[in-house]
């Protein structure tokens, strides 16, 4: 199943369920209030709610709550996710970014997959425009995935942790490199150079769904970026070299983590223009279309914006 949000051109906004290409169902209106009319509450009570919500497949355009997708606005699947994890988990980046940078691979990497706090507050969905942030020069967006969290957990093993994912989503870290930079070498962060943005959508997929292309710690699915309909990034997931078992293992020890927090996946090989580098593409430019696509997951797709 695929889990949206979107609003209606009353300005109603609700979390739906993707009937086929072109329709969605209003799972709130469908089931006559008896699932939440938002994303967040949906996965608080995720089990329950995915068996109600399956019941409503069978529906058709002019049934209750069905609407065509061409008379809706498709916002993030989960626009205020409780908080947002990202980890550093294809080693290709890792290593191409820190030779860019004139670094050696550090073997600290290899001992357990490491994360940083971003803003939960600055979820964008697809189509949202991207404000380029005023004191930015070195804009850059991150082809990734990320796995939301569907069940309450604490202490969870890799192995117990498919129990806690609901699904996945494409997800677009974009960072302010300058910033970043600058910050980092205080030996903190990074924090002012990726809080202004973080895309996700343009659906949830349930992880049922990704189960058949499982292969190695990850899932066997293309994911590619293209920047005004260019080609830049191609990578697969499968090459990740942290599963999302081991990141859930890391992020609940002697931590709690709860339904609607998200956790990314970490920039795939080539995702993004740090590792790329500046002959290969400049950095982002107000004007520039940006589409993250990954097998199953959709096509992700902003444009980036002057400074507001």
């Amino acid at each position: 199943m695929r889990f949206v949000t979107f609003e209606k051109s009353d300005g109603t906004v609700r979390s739906g369920v993707l009937l086929d290409s072109d329709h969605v169902i209003d799972m709130h209106e469908a089931a006559n209030g008896k699932l939440p009319g938002n994303m967040l509450e949906f996965l608080e009570q995720s089990e329950d709610n995915l068996k109600i919500a399956r019941g409503l497949l069978p529906l058709s355009l002019g049934d209750k709550g069905v609407y065509p997708l061409n008379e809706v606005r498709l916002i993030a699947p989960l626009p205020n996710p409780k908080s947002f994890r990202d980890f550093y988990a294809f080693e290709q980046h890792v290593k191409s970014a820190r030779v860019n940078r004139g670094l050696k691979m550090i073997p600290e990497w290899y001992q357990v997959p490491v994360f940083y706090f971003s803003n939960h507050l600055a979820i964008k969905g697809p189509e949202d425009k991207i404000s380029k942030p005023n004191e930015c020069k070195w804009l850059d967006y991150e082809l990734e995935v990320a796995c939301i969290i569907g069940k309450q957990g604490r202490n969870i093993t890799a192995e117990e942790a498919e129990n806690y994912i609901f699904g996945y989503c494409i997800l677009n870290d974009w960072s302010a490199r300058d910033l970043q930079r600058l910050e980092m070498k205080v030996g903190l962060g990074p924090a002012k150079g990726k809080d202004f943005a973080t895309s996700i959508g343009p659906w949830i997929i349930t992880k049922d769904e990704m189960d058949p292309l499982r292969n190695g710690k990850g899932f066997d699915i293309s994911m590619k970026a293209r920047i005004n309909g260019i080609p830049l990034s191609k990578g697969n997931m499968k090459d990740i070299y942290y599963s999302f078992g081991e990141m859930i293992e890391r992020a609940s020890a002697g931590v709690t983590l709860y339904p609607g927090e998200i956790l990314g996946s970490g920039t795939v090989g080539t995702g993004c223009i740090l590792e790329l580098g500046t002959e290969v593409h400049r950095w982002l430019e107000p004007g520039d279309v940006v589409e993250l696509e990954i097998d199953k997951l959709g096509v992700l797709k902003n444009s980036i914006i002057e400074a507001r």
